[in-house]
C-alpha cells in the first residue's frame, strides 16, 4: 500500500477521532451529574451548567474559531484548540469545586469552537476527489450524529467503573496523541489574509449566551421573571448589533451571502430544531432511566445503546436514499419520525418498562435522526466556496450546537412547569408532547424550503 494512502487514512482516523471526542463531550458527564453533585456539592440547579457551561462556549464562539481557522491555517487552528480542549479536560476531571469544573468546561467549549471548524477543512484536503471528499463527509456526519449517545454510554462505564473524573481525563491522552501526530500527516492549509471581527464574536457568543439563559431562566423563576425577560431582551438586542455589524463591515466574522440561499436557510433551521429536540430527549429520557426505572450510570448509558447502532446503521444507507428520493424527502421524514418517537416517550409513566415502552420510541428516533443529519448537513454546506470551509462548518455546527443548548433549556422549561415533587414522570407528557410539535416544525421548514431536485451526496 502506498505510504501516502497509508498517512491518508491514519489522518482521516485521528480526525474523527477527536471529532467524536468533541461531539461526545456535550453530554458524556450528565449520566454522572449525581456523582459529581456528591462529590463537589453542586446545587440542584447549578447541575445544568455542566452540560450548558460547554454548549454555549462551543456553540457561542464557533464562528470565531472557523473565521481562525481560516486565517491561521486549519492544521494551526486543529491543535490549537485540541490543546485548549486537552488542558481544560485535564483541570476539570482534577477540579475540587463547582466553579473550577465550569470553568473548565467553558475552556473545554472554547478549545472545541477552534478545533471543530477545522475537522471538515481537514477532510476535504484529504480527498483526492469527490467521492472521497463524500465519504469523508459521510464518515464525519455519522460520527458526529452518534456521538452524544456514544458519550452517554461511555460516560456511564467510566462513572461505574472507575469515576466520573474519567469522562473528562479520557481526553488528555487521546487528544495529546492527535496534537503529535497531525502536524507530521497533514501539510498547512493556505491561510487567507485579514482581521478578525472581534465585535461580531462578542456579540454572537453573547447572544447565544443570553438565549440560552433566558429559557434556563424560565425553567428557574418563570417566564415572567425580570431575570428571564431581561435574558431574551439581551438576547435580541446583541443578534440585532451581530447582523448590522456584519452587513457593513469589510471583513465579517460571519458573511451574510453564506445564509443567502434559502436551501441553506431551511437546513440551518431544521438542523437545529431536530438537534435541539434530540438533546432534550436524551436528557429527560436519561433522567427517566436512572430515576425512574433505577438504573446506574453504567446501565443508563447502556440503554442507548440501540439508539447508537441503529443511526451508525442507517446513516451508511442514507447516500442510496438521498440518490433515489432526494434531501427533501428525506429531511420531511426524518423530522416525522423524529416527532412520533416523542409523542412515543410522552406517553411514559412511573410503570413503563424499558422494552415494553421506551425501546420503540428509541428505534423510531434513531431512524429520524439518521435521516436527517447527513441530509441537513450536505444542504448546509453545498456549493460553499473552498475559501469558507471554516465559517461554513461553523454555522453548520453552531446550528447543532446551540440548537441543543436551547432544546435542552426550553424542553426541561416546560418540563418543569408541569412535574410534581416526587413524581419524575408527572412532567414528561407536556415537556415531549412540546417537543413533539417543535419537531413537526422542522418538516414544514423543509417542506417549504428545500427543493426537491437536491440530490447531491
Amino acid at each position: 500500500m502506498p505510504k501516502t494512502l497509508i498517512h491518508r487514512k491514519t489522518a482521516l482516523a485521528i480526525i474523527l477521532t477527536v471529532q467524536l471526542m468533541l461531539a461526545m463531550d456535550f453530554l458524556i458527564v450528565v449520566v454522572s451529574l449525581k456523582n459529581i453533585q456528591t462529590d463537589l456539592g453542586f446545587t440542584a440547579s447549578g447541575l445544568s451548567w455542566i452540560p450548558n457551561a460547554f454548549g454555549l462556549a462551543f456553540g457561542g464562539l464557533l464562528l470565531l474559531g472557523g473565521r481562525l481557522g481560516d486565517m491561521i491555517g486549519q492544521v494551526k487552528a486543529f491543535q490549537t484548540g485540541l490543546a485548549i480542549f486537552v488542558i481544560a479536560s485535564l483541570t476539570g476531571g482534577l477540579a475540587g469545586s463547582p466553579e473550577v469544573l465550569i470553568i473548565a468546561r467553558i475552556l473545554q467549549g472554547a478549545g472545541s469552537a477552534l478545533a471543530a471548524p477545522s475537522v471538515l477543512a481537514l477532510i476535504s484536503i484529504l480527498a483526492r476527489n469527490e467521492d472521497e471528499k463524500n465519504r469523508g463527509l459521510s464518515l464525519f456526519i455519522a460520527v458526529s450524529s452518534v456521538g452524544a449517545s456514544v458519550g452517554l454510554i461511555l460516560g456511564g462505564a467510566l462513572t461505574a467503573f472507575i469515576s466520573w473524573r474519567w469522562s473528562l481525563l479520557i481526553n488528555v491522552p487521546v487528544g495529546a496523541i492527535a496534537f503529535a501526530a497531525i502536524r507530521f500527516i497533514v501539510p498547512e492549509t493556505i491561510k487567507t489574509k485579514g482581521k478578525v471581527d472581534f465585535f461580531g464574536a462578542f456579540t454572537g457568543a453573547f447572544g447565544s449566551a443570553a438565549l440560552v439563559f433566558g429559557f434556563i431562566s424560565a425553567g428557574e423563576n418563570g417566564w415572567s421573571s425580570p431575570v428571564t425577560i431581561v435574558s431574551f431582551c439581551s438576547a435580541a438586542v446583541l443578534f440585532i448589533l451581530f447582523v448590522w455589524v456584519e452587513s457593513r463591515i469589510a471583513e465579517p466574522l460571519l458573511k451574510l451571502s453564506i445564509l443567502k440561499p434559502k436551501p441553506r436557510r431551511g437546513g440551518l433551521a431544521v438542523m437545529a430544531v431536530i438537534v435541539g429536540m434530540h438533546f432534550a430527549a436524551l436528557f429527560l429520557i436519561l433522567q427517566y432511566f436512572q430515576q425512574v426505572l433505577g438504573y446506574n450510570p453504567l446501565l443508563a448509558g447502556c440503554a442507548y445503546l440501540p439508539l447508537t447502532m441503529t443511526v451508525f446503521i442507517l446513516s451508511n444507507f442514507v447516500p442510496a436514499l438521498l440518490k433515489r428520493y432526494g434531501v427533501r424527502t428525506l429531511l420531511i421524514t426524518g423530522s416525522i419520525l423524529v416527532a412520533v418517537s416523542l409523542v412515543g416517550f410522552s406517553r411514559l409513566t412511573g410503570s413503563s418498562t424499558y422494552l415494553g415502552d421506551v425501546l420503540l420510541p428509541l428505534l423510531l428516533h434513531s431512524a429520524g435522526i439518521a435521516l436527517v443529519f447527513i441530509p441537513g448537513s450536505i444542504v448546509i454546506l453545498e456549493n460553499v466556496a473552498d475559501q469558507d470551509a471554516g465559517i461554513a462548518s461553523g454555522v453548520l455546527q453552531i446550528s447543532q450546537q446551540i440548537g441543543g443548548a436551547v432544546g435542552i433549556a426550553a424542553i426541561i422549561s416546560v418540563y418543569t412547569a408541569n412535574a410534581h415533587a416526587q413524581d419524575f414522570s408527572s412532567g414528561l407528557q407536556a415537556a415531549f408532547l412540546i417537543a413533539a410539535g417543535i419537531a413537526l416544525m422542522a418538516a414544514v421548514i423543509a417542506m417549504f424550503s428545500i427543493p426537491g431536485k437536491i440530490t447531491k451526496t
